[in-house]
């Protein structure tokens, strides 16, 4: 495996190699304890069954204790250094996890605009939990060959004890699985795998969409529609799955007829042995291609993993970068086309709807990119901190705007989880927003004040809390530039009229410059500049 991700997982496996090591450690220690406890069980019930029959004296001289002993260690053995493999393999996984996950959240971040935007919330998640989800098996089962090869040799030793024959039988039998599984596993799971993980993330995409947009289904009765489309995809997804379960059916039976063939073999070369031995033999052989199981069921999840891996690293790709975020700060004035906009200046752009004002404000952010061919409508000069047409910001250039989109979006969560997607502020600078978006009343009269849940995109408040929450956001973030996208839309005369006092309080107080796309009159009053943009070429 090459790629990004193979990179990141190299890099997590080096960094909890102690824990893996203890994990693969445990492993071997239980693959020999099961296939010993079992072989030695066989022949102490074989041998204890002949003394048995052999009369009072012979049964008496068998040694009970000593084999009964042997039994208790092993499985003494088998169930404390199982539970500790788990827990070292998990532990490692599970850790690793954490550090993955961010980086591909990172990775997302730093994506180009219409690679980022194109993928959907359903899609999204699909990414950052299910594929991920699929890698994890990576890790856990680093442990299963080590185990495996601790089962097989021990199987083979055992089987050697009755005849080297049988100890060929059990050698070719694990190798005769190991090919025929694999594969069986490829030709049967290399389909199914991966149209799994398409058909989760179309499901997950789906039930994203439809959830959000619940209140409207129901206003104009397409419910049943929209129920009807995600049982299809349901049911496509189990479909798949059932295939994915038969395919695994095959290779069990497969495996069966091997183990069945083997143990056979095993005692037919091993009958001029004595009969515990030759009990041990069959038993230890079947062990050791039962101590395979972890191996091929690595077999089986490759196909889903490696789509998984595939789709990760069309993300991972990109590295997010720090340099050059810290300059950008002393480089506040823009141009747009013929207009000098100084550091501190207000400026509103005006036109009619679907003109392209929402679409300057996402190019500032590096939300969308710049067209060649069209007039370029923000222009470079030596201070400038936007690159001309054809060139993208960087990601870095964010930092110097603070945003509220017309759209307010808000997380699943608390008031303070909301305000601080804008950094690490304060409980007072939160305060300070707040007020003077002129929610703090609202927000002091909840059960739990900033820590109030809100659920999802803050469906608990109504829309003009939620437009005022989102500008709540951007007035906490410390950038020379404030972009506000209809600020206003959807409150009342008395409470738009305190929002704009307030505003034109703090931007008077912090010396903030201002983007402003609004047609109301009373935000634009705020302006002392103005751009109309008149059509959509007018801004590339």
């Amino acid at each position: 495996m090459s790629g990004p991700l193979a990179r990141l997982i190299r890099q997590q496996r080096r960094r909890h190699a102690d824990g893996l090591r203890l994990a693969a450690a445990s492993a071997t220690i239980v693959g020999a304890s099961t296939v010993l406890l079992l072989g030695l069980s066989g022949w102490f019930l074989t041998g204890a069954a002949i003394a048995g029959l052999g009369g009072l004296a012979a049964a008496q001289a068998f040694n009970v204790l000593l084999p009964s002993a042997g039994i208790r260690l092993l499985a003494i053995l088998r169930t404390a250094f199982r539970y500790l493999e788990r827990l070292s393999g998990h532990a490692a996984a599970l850790k690793a996890l954490a550090a993955i996950r961010p980086a591909l959240f990172a990775a997302l971040a730093a994506s180009p605009p219409a690679e980022a935007m194109a993928l959907s919330r359903g899609e999204a998640s699909a990414r950052l939990v299910q594929d991920i989800d699929a890698v994890e098996t990576r890790f856990i089962r680093l442990s299963a060959p080590w185990g495996a090869g601790a089962a097989v040799a021990s199987g083979v030793a055992m089987a050697a004890g009755a005849s080297w024959a049988s100890a060929l039988v059990a050698a070719v039998s694990v190798a005769v699985s190991l090919v025929s599984s694999r594969w069986l596993a490829r030709r049967l799971s290399v389909r199914t795998g991966p149209a799994i993980q398409q058909a989760t993330g179309a499901l997950k995409d789906a039930l994203a969409t439809y959830v959000a947009a619940a209140p409207e289904l129901r206003v104009y009765g397409v419910q049943d529609r929209a129920a009807a489309e995600i049982e299809a995809l349901g049911v496509d997804l189990d479909t798949l799955r059932r295939k994915a379960v038969a395919a695994q059916g095959w290779l069990v039976v497969l495996q069966g007829l091997i183990l069945g063939l083997a143990v056979a073999l095993t005692l037919v070369f091993a009958q001029s042995a004595a009969q515990p031995l030759a009990a041990m033999a069959g038993l230890a052989a079947a062990m050791a291609l039962e101590g395979l199981s972890g191996v091929t069921k690595a077999f089986e999840q490759d196909a889903g993993a490696d789509a998984a891996a595939v789709r990760l690293d069309t993300v991972l790709k990109h590295e997010p970068s720090e340099a050059g975020a810290r300059a950008i700060a002393e480089r506040k004035s823009l141009t747009f086309g013929d207009l000098l906009v100084e550091p501190g200046a207000r400026l509103v752009l005006t036109g009619p709807s679907g003109c392209g004002k929402t679409t300057i404000l996402e190019r500032l952010l590096g939300l969308r990119s710049f067209s060649k061919s069209a007039h370029p409508g923000i222009r470079r000069d030596e201070r400038m901190l936007l690159l001309c047409a054809g060139q993208e910001p960087s990601a870095q250039t964010r930092s110097t705007f603070a945003y509220a989109p017309q759209d307010a979006v808000l997380i699943e969560g608390t008031v303070r989880a909301n305000l601080a997607l804008a950094g690490a502020h304060a409980e007072a600078a939160m305060w300070n927003a707040l007020t003077d978006a002129g929610l703090e009343a609202r927000v002091r009269d909840m059960p739990l004040t900033l820590d109030t849940w809100i659920g999802e995109n803050g469906e608990r408040l109504s829309g003009g809390e939620r437009r005022r929450l989102s500008l709540a956001r951007a007035l906490l973030r410390d950038a020379p530039w404030l972009l506000l996208d209809e600020p206003t839309e959807g409150l009342d005369p008395a409470t738009e009229a305190l929002v704009v006092a307030r505003l034109d309080a703090r931007l008077k107080r912090t010396g903030q410059g201002l983007i402003l796309v609004s047609h109301r009159a009373a935000p634009r009053a705020l302006c002392d500049q103005q751009l109309p943009i008149a059509s959509p070429r007018a801004i590339g």
